[in-house]
């Protein structure tokens, strides 16, 4: 049986802070993210490499929010200078850094033995690569504030499953997985928190031009529920590891999903 899910009102559980969301623009799990923070209190730096989307996300949350809460940079994470001034503009505008939310990922589908080696370095790069050069400009701005901090990856179940035709996703996403609990080891001399979320079927608009229905339909039968995620539900959780309702969490790999075990 289906449930609809009711969404959950804003408690100001991050009043105060200051966050970046990179692949913010958009209705994925970025964009729910970034309108969560914000319903919470948080003031938000918007990131994402598509700029047209990106500049009408901040224009529609900054109208909601105040354009004093909501800025906006367009930014490629496979490139180190500009993952730099993003976080830069971060520390400019809004004079701290709290969160850091890195969503940035590619997927795709293809066999190994028709994977070409640059579909396999796409993924890895922007996947892993990209998170892991967004989590080492977070923690060290945050370690040389002194002020603690949280840093938060978007994983994936596929991290766990295996799934045909997701060999690089899988290996980027696991890789994900394991760069969130050493980094979680070393930053927490910091004050730092490093945890992850890992969605297993969470809707918006780009999954459905990237999957076909046949397999839309087939993951779709593997939740308990009987439907997917609204991306703000995974959004839920982040708020949660962002907040101090977890000041006990580092190293962690939530997984937020209803499939069957």
């Amino acid at each position: 049986m289906t449930t609809e899910p009711a969404y959950v009102p804003g408690h100001d559980l991050l009043t105060g802070r200051t966050a970046v969301v990179t692949a913010a623009a958009g209705a994925g799990i970025g964009g729910a993210t970034a309108r969560r923070l914000l319903e919470e209190g948080a003031e938000v730096l918007l990131s994402d490499a598509h700029t047209r989307r990106l500049e009408e996300s901040e224009a529609e949350l900054a109208a909601e929010f105040g354009a004093e809460r909501v800025t906006a940079l367009p930014c490629d994470v496979t490139d180190e200078v500009q993952v730099e001034a993003l976080f830069e503009r971060a520390e400019e505008r809004h004079g701290r850094l709290d969160i850091v939310v890195n969503n940035a990922g590619l997927g795709g589908t293809a066999d190994l033995v028709d994977m070409t080696d640059e579909q396999w370095s796409t993924v890895l790069d922007i996947t892993l690569n990209g998170t892991f050069r967004c989590v080492r400009a977070g923690l060290r701005r945050m370690k040389a504030a002194g002020s603690g901090g949280v840093i938060l990856n978007n994983a994936s179940v596929i991290g766990w499953r295996a799934q045909r035709g997701q060999a690089h996703y899988a290996a980027a996403k696991a890789g994900v997985m394991a760069l969130t609990r050493c980094a979680a080891l070393e930053a927490a001399e910091y004050g730092v928190r490093v945890n992850a979320v890992s969605p297993s079927l969470a809707m918006h608009p780009h999954l459905v031009k990237v999957t076909t229905p046949e397999l839309l339909e087939e993951l779709t039968s593997r939740e308990a529920f009987g439907r997917y995620a609204e991306p703000w539900e995974i959004a839920n959780v982040i708020v949660f590891l962002a907040s101090g309702y977890s000041s006990y969490m580092t190293g962690e790999v939530l997984s937020v999903s209803s499939q069957h075990a």
